[in-house]
C-alpha cells in the first residue's frame, strides 16, 4: 500500500512538472510571437515612411508633452520640405558633423562606434584627473557613434533614453530603413525631424528660428552652425554665443567642401 502511495505521488509530481514547463513554454511561445509581430508593425511603418512624410515622430511626441505640461497651448515648429527644397550646404553639414561615412556605411558605422567609446572612456579619466586635482574638468562633450540612419529609427519610433532594450531595437529598425530607403531619403527623413531647439523640429522651422530665412536658402555658415548645434540642440538655443559651437562651425565650414551627399 505504501509503495502504491509512493509511485502514484510521483507521478502526481511529474505532471506538475511537465505542467509548469509546459506553461513556460506557452508563455515563451506567445512572447516571441508578440515580438514578432511587432517587428512586423514597424517594418509596415518603415515602408510607409519610405513615400510618406510623417506628420509628427515619437520624440516630437514626447517633447510636446513634456512642453505642455508647463503650457497647455505650447506647439512645436515643425513643417516638412522635400529634399529639393533643402539646401545642399546644410545636407554637407549634417553629414560633415554626424555621419562622415553616411553614403559608404550599410546604417552602423562600428569603426565610429569604437571611436567614440575610446574618446569617451579617455574624458571620463581627465574628468576624474581634473576634479580629484580640485581643477575644472574638461570642456569637451561626449561624442556619440550614432549613424544618421540610427537617428532617423530613433527619431520616428524610439525615445532620448539611454538603455540596452531601446539601443537593441534602435539597431534592428537601423537595418529595416537600410533596407527600403535610399540614402537621399533616409537624409531627407533625418533632416526633417532632427531637433534643433525647443520645440523646435526639423530643417525649415531651424532656418527660421534662427536666422529667419528658409531651408532653400542656407548659407555654408549657416548650415555648419545648425549642424553644430545637433548633439546638444536646447542647450544651444539657450546658449548662442557658446565659444565651442563657435569654434565647431569654423571646423564644419571647412570640412563640408569635400563631404558628398546623395
Amino acid at each position: 500500500m505504501a509503495a502504491r502511495k509512493a509511485a502514484t505521488a510521483g507521478k502526481a509530481t511529474k505532471t506538475r512538472k511537465r505542467g509548469v514547463v509546459g506553461t513556460v513554454f506557452k508563455a515563451l511561445g506567445v512572447f516571441v510571437l508578440l515580438v514578432v509581430l511587432y517587428q512586423a508593425w514597424l517594418f509596415g511603418w518603415v515602408v510607409w515612411y519610405a513615400y510618406q512624410a510623417p506628420s509628427s515622430t515619437s520624440v516630437m511626441r514626447n517633447e510636446l508633452s513634456r512642453l505642455q505640461a508647463a503650457d497647455p497651448n505650447r506647439r512645436l515648429q515643425y513643417q516638412w520640405v522635400d529634399y529639393g527644397g533643402i539646401s545642399n550646404n546644410l545636407k554637407r553639414a549634417a553629414i560633415a558633423a554626424e555621419d562622415a561615412n553616411f553614403i559608404e556605411h550599410g546604417g552602423i558605422d562600428w569603426d565610429a562606434i569604437e571611436r567614440a567609446y575610446e574618446h569617451n572612456r579617455q574624458l571620463a579619466e581627465a574628468t576624474e584627473r581634473a576634479l580629484a586635482r580640485g581643477r575644472k574638468p574638461p570642456s569637451k562633450p561626449v561624442r556619440g557613434g550614432s549613424t544618421i540612419t540610427q537617428q532617423v529609427a530613433k527619431n520616428l519610433f524610439l525615445s532620448n533614453s539611454r538603455n540596452y532594450v531601446r539601443k537593441a531595437q534602435e539597431v534592428v529598425i537601423t537595418y529595416m530603413i537600410e533596407t527600403v530607403m535610399s540614402k537621399e531619403r533616409i537624409l531627407e527623413l533625418y533632416l526633417n525631424i532632427a531637433e534643433w531647439g525647443e520645440g523646435v523640429f526639423g530643417a525649415e522651422a531651424a532656418a527660421r528660428h534662427y536666422f529667419r530665412t528658409s531651408a532653400s536658402n542656407l548659407t555654408a555658415y549657416q548650415s555648419a552652425r545648425l549642424a553644430s548645434m545637433l548633439p546638444r540642440p536646447r542647450f544651444y538655443d539657450q546658449h548662442r554665443g557658446s565659444a565651442y559651437l563657435a569654434s565647431r562651425t569654423d571646423t564644419l565650414v571647412r570640412r563640408m567642401a569635400g563631404t558628398p551627399i546623395p
